[in-house]
């Protein structure tokens, strides 16, 4: 009994360990125009670097809202391992943007957030039209696209089952 009860919390510990990554989704580590820029001239793209790699999905979206929350983003964002960009329109009137993005995190779940940046000089851009907001993301032919995190969560779970099986069968005592 003794023997069964030591295997089932090492089981337990291990499964817990195991289970935390997926509990983890993607961080953004760096932006291109950079957080609270100011600039001279806008961006011709949006790039965002995450630390683990995005999926690729229909959910994946940068928008650059502009002064009067007029969009400056338009075309498909372009999915490359851990970063992903977003093509911008010339920018026009000198103002705070706000680059927001939604993504497909490494571990399947959706990962939304935005930052600022400032055009000092105006341009002259015509903002994109209504329903120009990015999407219908492009995975890009380098990115990897490997099977799911929860298979394998799965099959580790499995596995320590049937370990445990065989610890508590081999632990019998033969009458």
């Amino acid at each position: 009994m003794r023997r069964a009860l030591l295997a089932l919390t090492f089981t337990v510990a291990a499964m817990l360990c195991m289970a935390a990554p997926a509990s983890a989704h993607n961080v953004l580590i760096s932006t291109d125009p950079g957080k609270n820029a100011s600039l001279d001239t806008g961006p011709a793209k949006v790039t965002l670097t995450f630390d683990a790699p995005v999926q690729g999905g229909d959910i994946n979206q940068i928008s650059v809202l502009g002064p009067g929350n007029t969009q400056w983003a338009e075309g498909t964002v372009d999915i490359s391992s851990n970063v992903i960009s977003a093509p911008v329109r010339p920018l026009g009137p000198a103002g705070t943007y706000t680059v927001g993005y939604r993504i497909l995190s490494a571990d399947g779940h959706a990962v939304s957030g935005e930052y600022t940046f400032t055009l000092t000089k105006a341009g002259n851009g015509t903002p994109a039209t209504a329903n120009a907001a990015t999407g219908a993301s492009q995975q890009s032919s380098s990115a990897a696209t490997g099977v799911p995190l929860w298979v394998w969560i799965a099959g580790a779970v499995i596995l320590l089952g049937i370990g445990l099986s065989l610890a508590l069968r081999m632990g019998r005592k033969v009458e």
